[in-house]
């Protein structure tokens, strides 16, 4: 084993941080937390000139044309774009990409649209876990808590294996306040961050061990595939034909060599407007403010237009995000409500769903 190969996941739609992000434009493809893509940022990590191969990219169709784009724009042009007919979650999205590699590949698994501000740390965390992966372990990147956080499911950490890596104890789902806490006392957990370093070889045979469906259904999808260029489509019958799982419930929680590296890199999924307004740069006031914003006597507030003018007097504590076509306003710490507005935009079948803004 010698070179690691990036595997973007880029198939999420990405409604929480509606309406700038849509189905026809999800939150991978836009610029939240600097001039660069999500996505662009997520391939920066691990470039050919640190020693990694060339990146395969796991996306919905209909994105294609944006994600060459994007990258081509940062000189990635030998990129695989994996294209799913229908998205099945990360483990048959993963196993597509597996497939795709030599069985000794090591396959550094990447979500599209999540922040690290300290990738040195990152690729350290790589380096450490790299030499138990070349002995057939799964390893998932731990992120240090830095509050009692009810939004993530938790890694408990076990034995050290070698310095700086354990052995997952137990997998934990979304706790309640009074069990994060705990966990944050106790001292041994990580949040799960749905980052990855394996094999692919290693990644299939446990999954034809624990979820047979899946690795089924997907190597006759593979097997079928049809190739233009750099990009490769699935058999849409066979891959829509897999059961629909994530990666942790088909694999890393059944799996025997698991283990988990805790690393504090600066991760946010920015899983919400409130996350994004945790990370962005403020103001003296505590406003984090795009384009064309007056804020007057506001404090505390994440504003944000991509076309008209915002003028924002005497107000505190606000979300409020403006497109073209699309004004969303509510409470700061409470922007997971957007699925409210999304459940009233999908009953009368509106377009600001799915068009790009």
């Amino acid at each position: 084993m010698s070179l690691i190969t990036p595997v973007i996941l880029s198939g999420g739609s990405g409604t929480r941080l509606w309406p700038l992000s849509r189905t026809g434009k999800p939150k991978q493809l836009l610029s939240l937390t600097s001039d660069e893509t999500m996505l662009q940022l997520t391939a920066e990590r691990a470039p050919s000139s640190e020693g990694y191969a060339p990146p395969v990219v796991v996306a919905n169709a209909a994105h294609a044309a944006m994600i060459e784009e994007q990258l081509g724009a940062i000189g990635i042009d030998d990129a695989l774009l994996i294209l799913e007919p229908a998205g099945r979650n990360t483990a048959p999205a993963i196993a597509a990409a597996a497939l795709a590699l030599d069985r000794d590949a090591i396959m550094l698994v990447m979500p599209s649209d999540h922040v690290i501000r300290d990738v040195p740390a990152f690729r350290a965390a790589i380096a450490a876990a790299k030499p138990l992966v070349e002995q057939g372990w799964l390893i998932t990147f731990g992120i240090t808590p830095d509050g009692p956080e009810t939004g993530y499911g938790y890694i408990q950490r076990g034995d050290e294996l070698v310095p700086g890596v354990a052995r997952v104890h137990h997998f934990v789902e979304k706790p309640d306040r009074a069990t994060a806490e705990q966990y944050l006392a106790e001292g041994n957990y990580s949040w799960n961050g749905g980052i990855f370093l394996f094999g692919a070889g290693a990644y299939l045979d446990a999954l034809g061990k624990h979820a047979p469906a899946i690795l089924a259904a997907v190597e006759r999808a593979m097997q079928s595939a049809e190739r233009e260029g750099d990009r490769l489509y699935p058999n849409p019958h066979d891959f829509a034909a897999s059961p629909s799982q994530a990666i942790d419930y088909a694999v890393m929680e059944k799996a025997d060599r698991v283990a988990v590296v805790p690393v504090e890199m600066g991760w946010s999924d920015v899983g919400s407007w409130d996350a994004l307004h945790a990370i962005s740069d403020m103001d003296d006031a505590g406003n984090a403010q795009h384009g064309e914003v007056f804020a007057i006597d506001t404090q505390r507030c994440l504003i944000r237009s991509e076309g008209p003018v915002v003028a924002a007097v005497g107000v505190s504590d606000l979300i409020v995000i403006a497109t073209p076509d699309a004004v969303l306003i509510m409470p700061r710490g409470e922007s997971q409500e957007v699925k409210r507005a999304i459940a009233a935009l999908q009953k009368d079948g509106h377009i600001t769903l799915d068009r790009a803004v």
